[in-house]
């Protein structure tokens, strides 16, 4: 049965040698809104066979990443490093069946023909003579002791071909193709054979990864070719690039989802962010009035995801982008939303909130709309949730410098003490009225008030944060205003 005929199993097969990439994280969420489309299965795979650079820490990232974005799987996490008899029984197919061999060359004699090769300008790449050797000599040097690879014997002539789901018809000369290597000498398989046998194994119809892996792919259809198995779907998404279109690296700034999490990025918006990156929705994904929508909820990306949106061109990173995301998801969510995301901010912060739960909630919905990070919760906009808090210095520059304001809002706490009603109207008459009375511009006080409330030079509605703060505590901050450094 060709495998698109079958209900669709897909995988994310990130290798621990880092954390979780925004490529990666991509290419997880492709797989992901694919799977939960079509009613398929997503399947997590480790492929920690590289011994030396995997770490358990690099495998804890990359599921807390995947679980901070939201994307749970339906099997897994399996483990390469457990399935290696696996991968050495398949490699004995392909030997038995003759698509393989043993290759006796040692590493010190392939690098003196590459480096030949290269001086004579010549592309460096094995040059067979194993696969000449008859199996009773294979088999004596076997016998001996003598450490071994085992290679793939590529057809000599002819081209590999596949379909692509996103770049179409590929093809590739099979004499451009070194006879490539299954397990080495140690027998540690390589990517190519571990690959293709968990593929086979686990059933996988549609393989979606990044575009750099396209010229691995011929090498992993000749396998599924030589075991007598059929293609999967490839689909080969776009890589993302940094706003110069250049691979993307670190000196772009942050790469992995970690890096974002910490910047207090809203987890719904870097996945609407990274479900935009190589992929469109077309016409589905316009308003009425034919404008491209950006806002998608994951249920939206879900309904909407196809593999036929993927794009051909690169993708590029756009941070400010991101950004805008972020805050629309803030200001969208309801106060009750966000309060668990900025509870970890808080933890992280080692800040305890000192207001009441409704007085928390009331103050969030007050803020979030001048949020561009969950950041700003444990930073700039404490002043909102306790009495712990630092002023920004060049907001008391600015507006605090002039000592008789500072005595003139320590003078006002006793006016806002004696009020009754403590509402917007009432605080606002009751500083305008003081201003007057001393002869003074009211936005002098605004703004100093504003400072003192707040630590911060910009905040909302001065009176809607004095109503907010409750008639207690701009009073006492009134009247320690002389004392702010």
């Amino acid at each position: 049965m060709h495998a698109d005929k079958k209900t669709p199993r897909v995988r994310f097969a990130p290798s621990p040698t880092g954390y979780l990439h925004v490529g990666g994280a991509r290419t997880a969420l492709f797989n992901w809104l694919f799977a939960r489309h079509t009613g398929g299965t997503f399947i997590l795979r480790i492929e920690d066979t590289d011994f030396e650079r995997s770490s358990a820490e690099m495998v804890t990232g990359i599921l807390d990443g995947m679980r901070w974005l939201g994307m749970d799987w339906d099997e897994g996490p399996f483990y390469q490093s457990q399935r290696l008899d696996l991968y050495r029984a398949t490699a004995d197919k392909m030997l038995a069946s003759g698509h393989a061999y043993f290759c006796f060359c040692t590493k010190d004699e392939l690098e003196q023909r590459r480096a030949a090769a290269t001086t004579s300008g010549q592309t460096p790449r094995y040059d067979g003579r194993c696969r000449k050797l008859s199996p009773e000599e294979s088999a004596r040097r076997r016998a001996a002791g003598e450490a071994a690879t085992l290679r793939f014997a590529v057809p000599a002539t002819g081209a590999t071909r596949f379909d692509d789901a996103v770049f179409g018809a590929l093809e590739f000369a099979n004499e451009e193709l070194e006879d490539f290597v299954l397990l080495r000498s140690d027998g540690i398989p390589t990517y190519h054979l571990s690959v293709v046998a968990d593929d086979l194994d686990m059933g996988m119809t549609h393989i979606i990864r990044g575009a750099d892996h396209i010229s691995n792919t011929p090498k992993q259809v000749l396998q599924y070719q030589a075991l007598g198995a059929p293609l999967p779907v490839f689909a080969h998404v776009p890589l993302i690039l940094g706003p110069d279109k250049t691979r993307l690296s670190k000196r772009h700034g942050a790469t992995s989802v970690t890096a974002y999490r910490e910047m207090g990025i809203v987890p719904e918006a870097f996945r609407n962010f990274l479900g935009l990156l190589g992929w469109s929705p077309g016409a589905a994904g316009k308003t009425a009035d034919g404008k491209d929508r950006e806002i998608f909820s994951s249920d939206d990306l879900v309904q909407l995801f196809s593999l036929d949106g993927i794009t051909r061109s690169n993708a590029v990173l756009d941070n400010d982008k991101l950004a805008w995301f972020n805050t629309e998801y803030i200001r969208a969510y309801p106060a009750e939303r966000l309060l668990p995301l900025i509870e970890q901010e808080w933890r992280a912060a080692g800040f305890t909130p000192t207001r009441s739960a409704q007085e928390i909630l009331a103050a969030i919905d007050l803020v979030k709309q001048r949020a561009r990070s969950l950041k700003d919760f444990s930073t700039a906009f404490l002043a909102y949730f306790g009495d712990e808090f630092s002023f920004d210095p060049a907001a008391v520059a600015k507006f605090l410098s002039d000592v008789s304001v500072r005595a003139l809002l320590a003078e006002m706490a006793s006016r806002y003490a004696a009020l009754e009603v403590f509402d917007e109207a009432t605080t606002e008459q009751a500083l305008r009225a003081f201003a007057e009375e001393k002869g003074m511009k009211a936005g002098a006080l605004i703004n100093g008030a504003r400072v003192v409330l707040t630590g911060q030079a910009v905040a909302p509605s001065l009176f809607m944060v004095m109503v907010c703060l409750g008639q207690s505590r701009v009073v006492a901050r009134l009247r320690a205003a002389q004392a702010i450094a």
